[in-house]
């Protein structure tokens, strides 16, 4: 006779610690989503209904409010120099960031660890301490109220970031591929654009993203620097709905989801990339 075993079943139950933590990430989540949740309300009010009754829902939507914020605040104009700027400061300062990166992580010099600390170190230089000799210089120059002359702060601002994340990413990658390419002959560009290069596209992703989010909400620069409306960016044309003695705020509010639109679809889309090339780049780096 065979010897009967039991499988005793064990019925898994959530520890006191788990189930605090998931409360506490539906309480962010809530923190989070709550004032977008309203701004898209208030945006569908008219100006009577938001002041009578401000965190209720809409009675009747009103989508027109999207169609005028558009219109009066000329946010196709400001939308195509908000992407114009942050595409050549996403492209320049990707190019350049990645060489740096490649030359900090991969190759042996004498400096790179004072070039890769110097960089860090920029990360921690607020604007508001350059901005006014930045713009003096600027306007000796003659680069003031210009599309390229707001994009050079944008690059170097975007610069330390880049570097400090693909700098990790590039020192994560075996260094048996490296020298087996050199064995076969392939030089130091060869190596860059054929191995670490593709090699390194989470960390394109990821740096990328961050550049482009973090110069598309920037407004101090952009308000300082541009006097021209037709080159203003979107931050900048969202405070036009604000007057001097009256605010249209249901519009205001409307060109606001318009402004935020595209960067929260994004990260919706692509938050599992964005937290994987984060701890990847930090982590192994």
């Amino acid at each position: 006779m065979g010897e009967k075993t039991t499988v005793k079943k064990h019925n898994k139950k959530l520890s006191p610690v788990i189930i605090a933590i998931y409360v506490l990430l539906v309480i962010l989540a809530v923190i989070y989503i709550a004032p977008l949740l309203w701004m898209f309300s208030v945006s569908l009010k008219d100006n009577a209904e938001l002041m009578a009754s401000p965190f209720g829902f809409p009675k009747a939507m009103q989508f027109a409010n999207y169609a005028e914020a558009w219109s009066l605040g000329k946010l196709g104009k400001a939308l195509f120099n908000s992407v114009l700027v942050c595409g050549v400061t996403l492209v320049v300062s990707m190019f350049f960031g990645a060489m740096a990166a490649f030359a900090i992580g991969r190759m042996r010099w004498k400096f790179a660890e004072g070039m890769h600390t110097f960089f860090l170190i920029g990360m921690m230089v607020p604007v508001h301490c350059i901005l006014i000799p930045l713009f003096v210089r600027f306007a000796k120059l003659g680069m003031t109220n210009s599309r390229f002359g707001l994009m050079l702060p944008y690059i170097t601002f975007s610069l330390p970031m880049t570097i400090f994340l693909l700098t990790g990413f590039f020192k994560s990658m075996p260094g048996e591929l490296f020298e087996a390419a050199a064995i076969d002959g392939c030089g130091i560009y060869r190596c860059f654009f054929k191995i670490a290069l593709p090699l390194c596209r989470t960390g394109f992703f990821v740096s990328g993203l961050m550049t482009f989010v973090n110069n598309w909400n920037e407004l101090l620069l952009a308000m300082v620097f541009i006097s021209d409306p037709e080159k203003k960016t979107l931050p900048v044309t969202l405070t036009y709905f604000v007057g001097p003695y009256a605010t249209n705020y249901v519009q205001m509010f409307a060109a606001i989801i318009i402004a935020i639109a595209p960067t929260v679809i994004v990260y919706c889309l692509f938050s599992n990339q964005i937290v994987e090339g984060l701890t990847t780049g930090a982590v192994k780096g």
